[in-house]
């Protein structure tokens, strides 16, 4: 019984302390990002090579948005994120990398000139998402999959004002959109209209377009 209620002590001890460290994350959140808008929040893989299509695509977008007046938020590491960072600094953009500490997989890159470090995901998830006014989905694992659903869900329940999500990549998209009409939409557990919330276009040009016919700046 000792044993246990020390165990307890211990972890109630630790999440006192922990909301410290939460507290100075968004405060230094909430400090900076408005100093970027608009911004393009960029999503993808983390394991993209920079000699893929992928990569190219996400800097050529990256350098079209800032030359029509956005700036550009991703991830902070590398693959898809770095070539977004990339891309906006080669235009002369401000290119912020929202950096989260982990094992593998996400040593910040070179190319965000304005970089904020997060230990807790959600709060990064705070900034990706207050600070947007649009998403650009690229090809991707989980975390992208994560991001692009909690986007849906937020528009969808009307928790955040809409705004442009938009996927990059039909093929790599298909198989998503073929079981959300073919399951989802069939069983009735999205409404017709939920599948109007995003966009799928292998077009940069068009992404812009959908963004600027939206979001006047």
């Amino acid at each position: 019984m000792k044993e246990h209620q020390y165990i307890v002590d211990e972890l109630t001890l630790k999440d006192t302390w922990r909301m410290f460290v939460i507290l100075s994350e968004f405060v230094e959140g909430f400090e900076t990002m408005p100093e970027v808008y608009p911004a393009v929040t960029f999503f993808g893989s983390a394991r993209t090579r920079p000699n893929s299509p992928v990569y190219k695509m996400t800097e050529k977008l990256a350098q079209l948005l800032v030359k029509n007046g956005f700036n550009i938020v991703s991830g902070g590491g590398p693959g898809v994120m770095e070539a977004a960072n990339k891309g906006a600094v080669k235009a002369g953009g401000k290119s912020v990398g929202l950096h989260i500490h982990l094992p593998r997989e996400q040593e910040p890159n070179k190319y965000a000139n304005i970089r904020l470090d997060f230990k807790y995901f959600f709060i990064r998830k705070v900034m990706f998402v207050k600070y947007a006014v649009a998403y650009i989905i690229m090809p991707g694992g989980f975390g992208t999959l994560d991001e692009l659903f909690e986007a849906l869900t937020l528009i969808q329940t009307s928790r955040i004002k809409s705004f442009p999500v938009i996927m990059i990549g039909s093929e790599y998209w298909k198989g998503l959109l073929d079981w959300m009409k073919g399951t989802l939409l069939k069983e009735k557990s999205i409404s017709k209209a939920d599948l109007n919330i995003f966009h799928l276009t292998d077009d940069p040009e068009e992404a812009v377009a959908i963004i600027k016919r939206r979001i006047i700046i």
